[in-house]
């Protein structure tokens, strides 16, 4: 394990400072557009641009890396990603805007498969879940440190877009200097939408059921907080509540699936999530420090349920197809999440920003009675040996 860790380190410090980029911009993005008189529904418009722009990269990412290897993949992505965080602060339109942000999740998909299939690639069955761990707590780390630049800054001028930018860009270093071998090409590969509803169905509407939440709450949620009219400083407060507990949460949660049924475990945890939800949206203008509570308690519950699904889907399907059953997942994951924050700003707009949790507390309350019905129609699942999986990327 001490080798393994000193080999990939580079790729942690990369994955780092790109998140710490990204987590930023998940927050800013939103939050200046609440600022400069974007509506709810252009908001969610934008947001949606960036997971359909991460719905075309899981399609394009596998031939991009066999033609460009990862390293060179990896800083074409990054640049990309730097030039069209600048591009924002230019212009202040709503195409320009939905354009850039489409751009920047396209690279994202090929960003995160990238760092994902290196750490993957140097695991072995004895230390797998423990890398992967490691690279989640990585993740959230650094998408909580980049919340804190809200604090430093003004939302409004163009210094934080140029953080990211600066962000992106260093997470080219410690690839671009690491003496670790890259993983394999990938193999050319497809969907296996249909293998999967026969074998597990819940991967199917669960997953694109979490997009739906998932892609909703981060691309809403920061302009959700800020017309609440608390503040930059609010805004960051809160994402780092739910950022700092997604962290938290994986292994024990992943472990306790590992002895029962993980369909009980996907229910209850969703049924929890719905409850906070349904909190949040009676809340209304509470002292901030509640709203910090209920968001750490969404965060501990909301980012599990993709992994919890996902390793389902590997113990009813194997872990022959990997490549293609993860490819299959993100891709479900994306259609739900360009969907999401266009319902739920069109909601937010007819019935007032509370709909906001309404609609994810549905997503999720719709999680729980499909898997209940599978829990009746199929009482004793036959697991094969699972595979590991990492959390979805925070967008």
């Amino acid at each position: 394990m001490p080798a393994v860790l000193l080999t990939l380190a580079p790729v942690l410090v990369a994955v780092f400072l790109m998140i710490s980029g990204n987590g930023l911009l998940n927050t800013l993005v939103p939050l200046k557009a609440a600022m400069v008189g974007f509506s709810q529904q252009d908001i969610g418009f934008i947001g949606s641009a960036y997971f359909l722009g991460m719905f075309a990269g899981t399609w394009m990412t596998p031939a991009i890396v066999r033609r460009a290897g990862h390293t060179r993949a990896f800083a074409a992505y990054a640049a990309i990603v730097a030039v069209a965080t600048l591009g924002f602060p230019i212009a202040t339109d709503l195409i320009a805007w939905s354009f850039l942000r489409a751009a920047i999740g396209f690279c994202f998909a090929g960003l995160y498969t990238i760092v994902e299939s290196w750490i993957s690639s140097k695991a072995d069955s004895g230390n797998r879940g423990r890398l992967l761990a490691l690279y989640n707590v990585v993740n959230f780390m650094g998408s909580a440190f980049g919340q804190q630049w809200l604090r430093i800054a003004n939302p409004k001028s163009f210094e934080l877009f140029s953080a990211t930018a600066a962000f992106v860009m260093l997470s080219l270093l410690p690839m671009a200097m690491t003496k670790a071998e890259p993983p394999p090409l990938p193999p050319k590969g497809r969907l296996v939408l249909g293998a999967m509803w026969r074998a597990a169905p819940i991967g199917i509407v669960g997953i694109t059921l979490v997009g739906l939440a998932n892609g909703t709450f981060w691309s809403i949620a920061p302009a959700y907080i800020e017309k609440m009219g608390l503040g930059p400083t609010a805004v960051a407060s809160f994402m780092t509540s739910v950022i700092v507990a997604s962290a938290l949460s994986p292994y024990p949660i992943g472990k306790l699936s590992d002895r029962i049924d993980r369909r009980y475990v996907i229910a209850v945890t969703s049924t929890l999530a719905m409850i906070v939800e349904i909190i949040l949206a009676l809340m209304g203008a509470a002292p901030p420090i509640w709203l910090y509570v209920a968001g750490f308690l969404l965060g501990t519950m909301q980012p599990v349920i993709y992994p919890l699904i996902t390793a389902h889907v590997f113990d009813r399907m194997g872990t022959e197809k990997g490549v293609a059953i993860s490819s299959t997942l993100l891709f479900l994951y994306c259609a739900g999440a360009v969907v999401g924050p266009l319902v739920a700003s069109s909601l937010m707009t007819e019935f007032g920003q509370a709909m906001l949790f309404v609609h994810n507390a549905v997503a999720h309350l719709l999680i729980v009675l499909f898997v209940v019905w599978r829990i009746m129609a199929r009482p004793t699942p036959q697991r094969v040996t699972p595979e590991p999986t990492s959390t979805p990327p925070v967008p």
